[in-house]
């Protein structure tokens, strides 16, 4: 039984949180609803006596061990399965630079030689491209690679058995020993480099932290085995920000974990932290970040900005943001170079809870590539995200809060009172452009969104919200669930008046076959829009090419295939339908939406594009319509009725 599957179904239930059926779970692994009732039993069985999946008639939740089975893997004794056999073989390759036998390990596997040797083959495939080779004399298999490669390949195990890009020590562990960094230790030498950097004058990175804690480790772990980075391979002379920082951890080395560095090794930590886990202090004039990049990044940054401001009709001309991307752009480039990427724990909630930003990173992450020809993967791109969200937070809701009326007979000072109160405690959620003290207002007159009131309203209305004149927390709670609505209301309905122009029945493939591939389904979707001229064929090239960038999916459920630049002749959207759900990048899809925007639309992107993505992050949506809508017809009926509530 597949333990990667478990530990994919018990994620899927923590990140959800709430009940979740076998049937949505089985829709999101592509097996099934039998499959899953099996994995959650093996689940449960890690934590004898205890709760790591509860059942109910609802479905599935998250136990009191939930967090604490994710953990949980297979010791050495236990590797039963082809991955385990080789993460294990990997680990006493480099652990024993003379090598293994074969026959010896096969026997501590309780597996055939023969089953060793398709694992063995395994092992070359991880090592494509790392710079280290499986050699083989007789009955010995041993690894030959530089000091660095090897250390990069401890990371990528570690990464192979982390989920979803988190830190976890116990991968650490597992991968290095029971005698490498521990949690007493792990704690202390993490805040001491914080506060370090701090004084330093830098802001740390709390998501890139981790990752050089995981440096760190494996750093320490090779010292201590005689296994020290030699310094005469640097290139150049290390800059005093390399020194400072190295000095740093060559202390924190000594007083956590007992081990000196050596000049290498300090140089190697210090470029790990300057590239991945620091930026400039708040009062850096701009002068001083700017000479700290160089002039080839900052040109091509800039270049790539005015384009997708354009491209997007948003305003990043900031020379604050400019210059910390460029600087990030520059670290971004030194990790390339050494393949030694960034994890980014917030890539799979970023792509879906802000597609919009997320695609303007990607159009960047897309003009970076052709001007500076670098290669950048997923989590890389949620960082440029990051900063691009952080530029555009100041004005993405403007205009967006939703406008109330307090009605609230006039008393003393009461109605002033209340206003106070509701402007302290949702200020954030409402806009109060009116107080209305009559007890016997114009009810029809009041236009505003909202119409907060402590009287009894004689209509019945959605936008109506009873309150006390003193705000209490329930008040709180009903208004903001009210402005929730009202912004939900809005963005939806520039959705719908959008379906019926973008969507047509000669696009609708209907539902795929089982064993569709992304890129068939490209094609296939996009032979659609080729037939009405919407698009030629260069444009589906690129939709592939944007789809290798970074997957499409944005949920769970649906994916937005779409080539970046908007050279449609006129905006048009083809659909398929998938049940049982099939692959996509890294996940699984029940609804894929080809979108091609024309650039007279260009305004109308975003609303298409949020809002889909929007409408199918919700299950109970997705089983709708993909279950409901088996033609053109039945899919935009369910599609207007999920918009619509």
């Amino acid at each position: 039984m597949s333990r990667a599957r478990q530990d994919r179904v018990l994620s899927l239930i923590l990140r959800r949180s709430e009940w979740v059926t076998a049937g949505e779970l089985a829709d999101i692994i592509g097996v099934t609803a039998r499959s899953i009732r099996s994995y959650v039993t093996a689940l449960n069985a890690r934590v004898p006596g205890g709760t790591v999946i509860e059942s109910g008639p609802l479905g599935y939740r998250p136990g009191a061990d939930a967090t604490g089975a994710l953990r949980a893997r297979a010791e050495p004794a236990d590797a039963d399965t082809p991955r385990d056999r080789v993460h294990h073989l990997v680990r006493a390759l480099l652990a024993t630079p003379d090598g293994i036998d074969v026959y010896e390990a096969a026997d501590g596997f309780h597996v055939s030689a023969a089953t060793l040797e398709a694992d063995l083959g395994r092992v070359r495939a991880l090592l494509g491209g790392s710079g280290i080779v499986l050699e083989r004399t007789a009955s010995r298999a041993r690894l030959r690679g530089t000091e660095m490669a090897q250390r990069r390949l401890l990371s990528t195990l570690v990464h192979e058995e982390t989920d979803e890009g988190a830190y976890d020590l116990e991968a650490v562990r597992r991968t290095l020993g029971e005698g490498s960094i521990g949690p007493a230790a792990f704690g202390p030498f993490k805040a001491d480099l914080v506060t370090g950097l701090g004084e330093l004058g830098y802001f740390v990175n709390e998501f890139g932290i981790g990752d050089v804690m995981l440096h760190v480790a494996i750093t320490a772990d090779r010292v201590a085995h005689a296994r020290a980075l030699d310094a005469t391979l640097a290139a150049t002379e290390p800059s005093d920000a390399q020194e400072q920082v190295g000095a740093l951890v060559d202390r924190l080395c000594e007083r956590h974990l007992g081990v000196r560095l050596g000049a290498g090794d300090r140089r190697h930590l210090a470029a790990l932290v300057l590239s991945r886990v620091v930026a400039p202090g708040a009062g850096e004039p701009a002068s001083v970040i700017r000479s700290r990049i160089e002039p080839d990044v900052e040109d091509a940054v800039r270049v790539v900005v005015r384009r997708a401001s354009e491209a997007f009709v948003v305003d990043l001309d900031d020379e604050d943001f400019i210059l910390r991307l460029a600087l990030h752009v520059q670290n971004l480039r030194l990790r390339a170079r050494e393949q030694a990427w960034s994890r980014n724990p917030l890539t799979r909630s970023l792509k879906a809870t802000h597609p919009m930003i997320f695609e303007i990173a990607v159009f960047v992450a897309d003009g970076l590539q052709g001007l500076l020809g670098m290669p950048l993967l997923d989590d890389e791109i949620a960082y440029i995200a990051m900063h691009v969200g952080g530029r555009l937070e100041r004005g993405r809701r403007a205009g967006a809060t939703p406008t109330a009326t307090i009605v609230c007979p006039g008393y003393y000072e009461l109605h002033e009172l209340l206003r106070s109160s509701v402007d302290r405690s949702l200020g954030q959620a409402v806009d109060v452009v009116g107080v209305e003290t009559r007890v016997d207002p114009d009810w029809q007159a009041l236009d505003t969104d909202l119409v907060l009131t402590t009287i009894d309203a004689p209509v019945v209305s959605d936008r109506i919200v009873r309150i006390q004149p003193f705000l209490t927390e329930a008040d709180i709670e009903r208004v903001q669930a009210a402005a929730g609505r009202v912004r939900r209301a809005r963005r939806l309905a520039r959705l719908r008046g959008e379906l019926g122009r973008y969507f047509s029945p000669d696009a609708f493939v209907g539902r795929l076959p089982q064993d569709a591939m992304p890129e068939d389904v490209i094609r296939r979707l996009g032979s659609r829009l080729v037939a009405q001229g919407v698009i030629d064929d260069d444009y589906v090239d690129r939709t592939l090419e944007r789809e290798r960038m970074s997957s499409t999916a944005f949920t769970d459920a649906f994916a937005v295939p779409h080539a970046l630049g908007m050279t449609a002749t006129r905006t048009a959207i083809a659909v398929a339908i998938a049940e049982p759900s099939i692959p996509w990048g890294e996940g699984r899809v029940q609804v894929v939406a080809m979108v091609a925007f024309s650039e007279s639309d260009r305004e109308a992107f975003q609303t298409v594009f949020e809002q889909l993505v929007e409408v199918f992050s919700e299950r109970d949506s997705v089983q709708r319509i993909v279950r409901r809508g088996t033609d053109f017809e039945s899919f935009l009926d369910e599609l207007v009725a999920v918009v619509d509530g």
